[in-house]
């Protein structure tokens, strides 16, 4: 799961037969990327104490910077991961306006909230019978 990955808590390794596997890689670069990022947030010019209190032990993996970014921008990742994708693929599971049926998640597999979804943005979560490439 991508937000997994983001947030440093993926389990799976990848193959350990070569050097540095593609997961190490990816982590090695996530590291980079959220040093600039604490970097950033955390610098003293800024002046925003809340932030610096808030990260200044999290400087080896950032996982409470990670799981923070990831909260604020899953929405926005979803939306960029499925923006060509219809959801003709997946099965019916979003509720009609008079409840007595189900439609179509076909909105970047998301339900339409004008049809008595929730919310618009929610990631469905039956994609297990999905095969991964298609994810």
């Amino acid at each position: 799961d991508i937000g997994d990955i983001i947030r440093g808590k993926d389990l799976y390794r990848g193959n350990k037969k070569k050097n540095q596997t593609e997961r190490d890689q990816l982590e090695s670069k996530l590291k980079e990327i959220f040093k600039e990022i604490h970097k950033d947030v955390t610098n003293k010019k800024r002046k925003n104490v809340e932030l610096q209190k808030r990260y200044e032990g999290d400087k080896e993996n950032f996982y409470q910077l990670r799981e923070d970014w990831w909260t604020a921008n899953r929405e926005t990742v979803w939306k960029a991961i499925t923006c060509e994708a219809n959801g003709t693929y997946f099965r019916p599971t979003c509720n009609s306006a008079d409840g007595k049926s189900q439609s179509q998640a076909t909105k970047q597999c998301r339900c339409d909230k004008d049809k008595g979804a929730k919310d618009g943005d929610q990631v469905p979560t039956y994609f297990d019978y999905v095969p991964q490439y298609l994810r």
